[in-house]
């Protein structure tokens, strides 16, 4: 029998888009990656940031994650969260690894940059993450996550695609919840694809009949600055129709979802009445070279039911990780590595500290003007391009594959060595009650009404 040669095992921590795809690559290299993933179903953003509507962008992204997963040399750990369940030095420096992968996103909400808006959360004020989730599982059956309530008139706080989604889930339900009162039930992906003005149509309504406010989105800058479309800004003439493309995609939207947008006004100060936020005080605001730069003097007080944030995500705080400017103090962006952790890696957006799924992809202005308006519902009723906004996974691959050369040029564990991890590893899954089987596992842990 011949003697077994050594090998290279790494940890990926992060089950969704990026920990998935570096994951896979890793393994074609021959390297055994064991993924950590937080919750029982590695599907992050797909499932929990992007909303329901995207059924078959969803379904899509899931099977190309479990593709992913289920290939040999791939071990995966669910219900294991980094940093908490497992120290992320312990795993970096004692489990003997022969490099670590952070690749588990940017799941938490960039504060409200005003002065006593968090002691509101939950009394008033939302952030986009958790509005999100609850809206894409709070009609689940066994749904036991925060629960929020649609009220007319809220406010957004925010600019860019990811606002966009959420003043469409505040108008939608909204809507819905307004035609229920006159008995009307009404199908939400019908509204979302169709757009509320010809569904009240087919009512004999009208928007102005609903008697509704609708909710106001409240951005820094201009509506042509908004970041809903990506490109060459340095030519005068390409800028001009840059900010064309994304002024049209804004106003058919606001057209398609009747909600209102109110540039040049930045937050400085929070209103509040009987223990609750009931609104913000705002700061109008001049834009020069590409800042909104504040009005001296020129403020606007703004009631309003709801306030919610989505003013862009950034990664959780890890003991062990050092801090700057809401992301990781990175030695090497390039490969996101860490200051004192010669074997410890980064890849998707806990690196850019964005929590979009389609931040990575960059197109011409003719393209994005096609693509970003069917991912937004606005192309002829359909999400036609939805595959075209997929997660990018090109800088994950090439990361990945950056990450398996210098793995590759150091140190493999001994045979014995790496039992006694993989032997770990196993115990960790016998914990939480995984067989070592990831379909079976999935299709466990999968509830009835989300098969």
């Amino acid at each position: 029998m011949s003697e077994r040669a050594p090998q290279f095992v790494v940890a990926v921590v992060g089950g969704a888009t990026a920990g998935a795809e570096a994951a896979g690559m890793l393994a074609t290299r021959g390297i055994t990656a064991v993924v950590f993933e937080q919750n029982p179903r590695p599907f992050g953003k797909i499932e929990d940031g992007l909303p329901r509507w995207h059924v078959k962008l969803r379904k899509k992204e899931y099977e190309t994650i479990n593709a992913r997963l289920e290939r040999p040399g791939v071990h995966f750990v669910p219900n294991t969260k980094v940093g908490r369940d497992v120290g992320f030095d312990e795993l970096a420096t004692q489990w003997g690894f022969s490099a670590v992968v952070l690749a588990h996103g940017a799941w938490r909400d960039r504060p409200l940059p005003v002065e006593g808006a968090d002691d509101y959360v939950g009394k008033g004020l939302v952030y986009q993450n958790s509005f999100i989730y609850w809206f894409n599982h709070f009609t689940e059956l066994g749904y036991q996550g925060p629960q929020y309530e649609v009220v007319d008139g809220a406010i957004v706080v925010g600019g860019g695609l990811a606002s966009i989604d959420v003043m469409k889930v505040l108008q939608l339900e909204g809507v819905r919840n307004a035609l229920a009162e006159q008995g009307i039930d009404e199908n939400m992906e019908k509204l979302e694809t169709e757009g509320i003005p010809a569904v009240l149509a087919e009512h004999g309504l009208t928007w102005d009949r609903l008697n509704l406010q609708g909710a106001t989105l409240y951005y820094r800058r201009r509506l042509e600055d908004m970041p809903l479309a990506d490109g060459d800004a340095t030519d005068p003439a390409k800028l001009a129709r840059l900010e064309n493309t994304r002024r049209k995609i804004l106003e058919k939207a606001m057209q398609k979802y009747c909600f209102t947008v109110e540039p040049l006004r930045s937050p400085v100060g929070i209103i509040v009445e009987q223990g609750r936020l009931a609104g913000l005080r705002f700061q109008k605001t001049r834009v020069e070279n590409g800042k909104a730069v504040p009005i001296a003097g020129a403020f606007e007080d703004v009631h309003a039911p709801l306030v919610v944030s989505s003013i862009g995500s950034i990664p959780e705080p890890m003991e062990g990780i050092g801090m700057h400017d809401q992301l990781y103090r990175w030695a090497d962006t390039e490969l996101g590595r860490l200051h004192g952790y010669d074997t410890v890696f980064s890849v998707g957006n806990v690196v850019t500290g964005k929590g979009n799924i389609i931040a990575s992809r960059k197109h011409s202005v003719a393209v994005s003007t096609h693509v970003i308006e069917r991912f937004l519902g606005l192309g002829n009723g359909k999400h036609d391009g939805e595959e075209a906004l997929a997660p990018s996974t090109a800088g994950v691959d090439a990361a990945a594959q950056k990450i398996a050369e210098v793995v590759m040029n150091g140190k493999p564990l001994a045979p014995a060595v790496a039992d006694a991890l993989i032997g770990r590893v196993r115990s960790r899954q016998e914990a939480v009650g995984y067989t070592g089987s990831y379909r079976e596992w999935i299709e466990r842990v999968t509830p009835d009404d989300l098969a």
